[in-house]
């Protein structure tokens, strides 16, 4: 059974970190040091009293009005979230509500990072496929930067928090969702991580630690990322999953019109795409005003790719989410 994505909106929340901000609190970090390692000038942050339902309640209420689909078109709504309002109830529940859609519909929450919207896809394919649905709401929203130090001067630089909503049906829209390609390595998943506050490790005791020179490590309240390990571990999974998913679709590098990838960073990237040699002319990025956005970073760079008319319905795109969990997968929009 052939099955589309539709459509796709994403929404940023209003307040913004720009680099002139991080550089003047960290002194050895200039703004063009920022942007030349991360391709990114600001990061849209949520507000002390705005959570990821909040944004994804909106990146829906945008899809909506885009008109692709309807509210009662709606029959399973799957929600992708590290940034869960509560422990329990799942949150796709409390969406169902907020958003007026049908009580005789499925919902569910997945907690994936990175990759989580290559997962997304091909779970509602799935839904799709076998008849359980006709039209899937997906949503993906993140609020990294409440786990985040005021003194990870690394994350802060990096992650920006956002929501991206996307239908994906029976019927014809902009992609036909191809073949998919899996990967995990859970060795990985002490370097991405928020140690405390699930039940393994309930309480929010954690002490900062420092490194040698006296800066600022980690503290296991907040998100800690092994930097190092992860540009290892991306740039050694990565180009494996590209031929896998390339091979699995039976086109080559060359029939691709578009790779766009987990919005990671603008060096992270750069050194991927060579490793692959993917042309630059054909590999698609949009962080620079937003940041590295987690789960929403690949709908956010469909939708402007979309937006710029440089990406077009019907093209060939390779999808590739890569990161927290060990985590990965690909596939092919067409």
């Amino acid at each position: 059974m052939h099955v589309y994505l539709r459509d796709i909106a994403y929404y940023l929340p209003e307040k913004a970190l720009f680099n002139k901000e991080i550089s003047t609190n960290f002194l050895e970090w200039s703004e063009e040091k920022i942007f030349s390692k991360l391709g990114i000038n600001e990061r849209r942050i949520a507000g002390e009293n705005e959570y990821a339902s909040d944004l994804a309640i909106k990146a829906a209420e945008k899809l909506f009005e885009q008109g692709a689909c309807s509210k009662t078109d709606i029959d399973f709504l799957l929600y992708c979230t590290q940034s869960p309002d509560y422990l329990l109830p799942t949150t796709a529940c409390v969406l169902q509500d907020k958003l007026g859609l049908r009580t005789n519909i499925g919902a569910l929450d997945f907690n994936l990072g990175c990759s989580g919207y290559v997962y997304g896809l091909s779970l509602a394919k799935g839904l799709i496929a076998s008849g359980m649905a006709k039209n899937v709401l997906f949503i993906t929203a993140e609020t990294y930067s409440k786990f985040i130090h005021p003194q990870d001067k690394s994350n802060l630089a990096i992650f920006g928090d956002a929501a991206s909503a996307s239908i994906i049906s029976a019927q014809r829209g902009l992609w036909e969702i191809s073949e998919f390609i899996f990967g995990t390595d859970g060795r990985g998943a002490e370097n991405l991580m928020v140690k405390n506050g699930g039940v393994r490790h309930p309480e929010y005791s954690g002490q900062n630690e420092f490194t040698d020179e006296g800066q600022w490590k980690k503290n296991d309240n907040n998100l800690y990322m092994d930097g190092a390990a992860i540009f290892q571990f991306t740039t050694s999974s990565v180009p494996g999953l590209i031929k896998e998913t390339v091979a699995l679709n039976n086109i080559t590098l060359q029939d691709a019109d578009w790779f766009v990838f987990h919005q990671a960073n603008k060096f992270m990237l750069d050194f991927i795409r060579k490793k692959i040699g993917i042309p630059p002319e054909k590999f698609f990025t949009h962080m620079e005003n937003c940041g590295n956005t987690v789960s929403s970073s690949i709908p956010i760079a469909l939708r402007e790719g979309l937006l710029s008319g440089q990406i077009k319905a019907g093209q060939k795109i390779i999808l590739a989410g890569f990161g927290v969990g060990y985590s990965w997968a690909g596939t092919l929009l067409k």
